[in-house]
């Protein structure tokens, strides 16, 4: 039987609680997932590198065996070329997501056939979490603890509060 691959992409910048109830919601329904650390073209600056983004994530899952962190600086559809059949598993805190997740779930699909999206609803508790609003409260020394991982939070508030 082949082995079920998720691919959970984003640019986690930070990662967020929101991001892991999604990331840990798929490993209990796939055999591998692989938290895909991606460059958003559409945002022109990220706080974290590439690299900061690979370690925070790795450690917030490193109570998982089947996931894994990678980075990946190119098109969606030619990483899981790559890996092979795959399905990326997408958030979705409310309709406004929707819209822009399902274009390009159809694009994906358009440039790689045997990839399937799958679409998520995010934990009542998250819905109004991202990580441009976990930046925006750092920035000014507001409380991200709710927001965060504990073992992220104190790293991230200082390096933002510093961009204040």
């Amino acid at each position: 039987m082949e082995k079920r691959i998720a691919l959970c992409p984003g640019s986690f910048d930070p990662i967020t609680k929101g991001h892991l109830d999604i990331i840990r919601r798929t490993a209990r329904l796939f055999d591998e997932v692989v938290v895909l650390v991606m460059v958003n073209y559409a945002k022109n600056n990220t706080a974290f590198s590439g690299q900061e983004r690979v370690d925070m994530a790795s450690r917030v899952t490193a109570d998982l065996p089947n996931v894994r962190v990678e980075f990946f600086d190119g098109l969606l559809a030619d990483y899981a070329r790559k890996i092979g059949p795959c399905t990326v598993v997408k958030g979705l805190r409310a309709v406004s997501d929707f819209e822009y997740e399902f274009q390009m779930a159809l694009t994906n699909k358009k440039l790689c056939p045997s990839m399937e999206t799958m679409f998520m609803t995010t934990a009542i508790e998250y819905m109004y979490l991202s990580s441009s609003m976990v930046r925006q409260v750092a920035s000014f020394g507001g409380d991200i603890s709710a927001f965060v991982c504990p073992e992220l939070a104190q790293e991230i508030q200082d390096r933002l509060a510093k961009k204040a």
